[in-house]
């Protein structure tokens, strides 16, 4: 029986998985269980975390002086009106207006809403009583009914467990491998009629590879050919970028092409070798290739130069390029790009590179690589000349 390989961390890793449980207030156990690491392992990393001066810094040593108690009343009926108004906003824009022109279609808005939402500001929002409601709920329920209500709570916490970034396509994709035999145009109308979907967003545009250099080129090995019979056998590299308050976060990766995970990352606030030469070396400091690897990327200096050909010639790897100006022939990590951009980064406005760096760590060892299947249609960005 094959031993199973003990997993390698570098430093980097570490701190980022250390980082996600001091900032978001998480238990060490529930961090554990979404990176797949053992409790004592990240408590080990989380103490010596706290342990350097800079974390201490960070933490609150002030207390906010006490206020009148007229002016505390005050901001609490402020506080109340504007949280009726929002609930009052978010009805209106989780309702379909067209969906909800019938009292039955709103009354199974208000059933769907109803731990969220108080009834009767639901019943004002969408101009039906709330004894209407009542005595709808008190109807009996039909066998169809019961099915669509069973699928709706499973396509509600597989949309919920992808942070809301699953469609009906990978949701579809989920259920099937939960053993659920719902079709997906049925799971797209549940979805469509209770306001599910994916979070999208537009992609802003920047230029991240330079080609105009005398360096090296490889030649093309995998010529779109976008499959490999076994893990580290074909690896893609690439590397986007992030906006912030501070400026630009860069973030180069290392794509496994046979399980699509990301094996190896890096974030900066630089496009440099050593950016890339850093996503390199985790990935081979956690997948300890054999020989016959390729390594796949575009023409940029980065990969091109003498000091990341020295470490892939180390390691034993062939380098592989794509043609240029195409960034169809390394659509895969194109298409990750996508994904990590129009379901997190477009819907976040960090303030720092620290904040970005845990929630895009969180986001690929938390979500990207334990997710069951990836896409396998590919989405290029029209971002930037390859």
């Amino acid at each position: 029986m094959q031993e199973r390989q003990r997993r390698s961390f570098t430093e980097e890793y570490k701190r980022q998985a250390a980082e996600l449980v001091v900032s978001s207030g998480r238990s060490i156990t529930s961090v554990g269980k979404e990176l797949g690491l053992r409790d004592s392992v990240l408590r080990r990393w989380v103490e010596k975390l706290r342990q350097e001066p800079a974390a201490a810094a960070r933490r609150p040593t002030t207390q906010a002086t006490p206020m009148p108690a007229d002016q505390a009343a005050e901001i609490a009926r402020l506080r109340e009106e504007n949280e009726r108004l929002r609930m009052e906003r978010d009805i209106l824009k989780k309702s379909n207006r067209d969906l909800c022109r019938n009292p039955d279609m709103s009354f199974r808005f208000i059933e769907d809403h109803r731990d969220a939402y108080p009834v009767r500001l639901m019943c004002a929002v969408l101009g039906v009583s709330a004894a209407g409601y009542y005595a709808w709920r008190e109807r009996p329920v039909n066998a169809r009914a019961t099915t669509n209500a069973a699928l709706l709570a499973a396509i509600r916490q597989v949309h919920q467990d992808s942070g809301g970034r699953y469609g009906s396509p990978r949701v579809h994709a989920a259920l099937r491998v939960q053993g659920r035999g719902a079709s997906r145009g049925r799971i797209e109308r549940l979805m469509h009629r209770h306001g599910i979907r994916a979070i999208m967003a537009s992609p802003r545009r920047v230029r991240t590879t330079d080609s105009r250099h005398g360096l090296p080129i490889a030649p093309n090995l995998i010529e779109r050919h976008f499959a490999a019979a076994a893990p580290n056998r074909i690896w893609l590299a690439d590397i986007t970028y992030i906006p912030t308050a501070e400026g630009w976060l860069y973030l180069a990766a290392i794509m496994d092409l046979f399980s699509r995970k990301i094996v190896g990352w890096a974030m900066r606030d630089h496009m440099q070798v050593e950016l890339a030469s850093s996503a390199l070396k985790m990935a081979i400091q956690q997948q300890h290739p054999e020989g016959g690897l390729i390594h796949h990327s575009d023409r940029g200096v980065q990969y091109a130069s003498q000091d990341y050909r020295a470490i892939l010639s180390a390691a034993g790897i062939t380098a592989s390029m794509s043609r240029k100006a195409d960034c169809y022939d390394n659509a895969p990590m194109e298409s990750f790009f996508h994904t990590l951009k129009t379901e997190l980064v477009h819907h976040r406005q960090y303030e720092t590179r620290a904040e970005a760096q845990r929630d895009i760590f969180a986001f690929i060892e938390g979500f990207y690589n334990r997710a069951s299947e990836h896409p396998s249609v590919y989405v290029v960005e029209e971002k930037r000349v390859c």
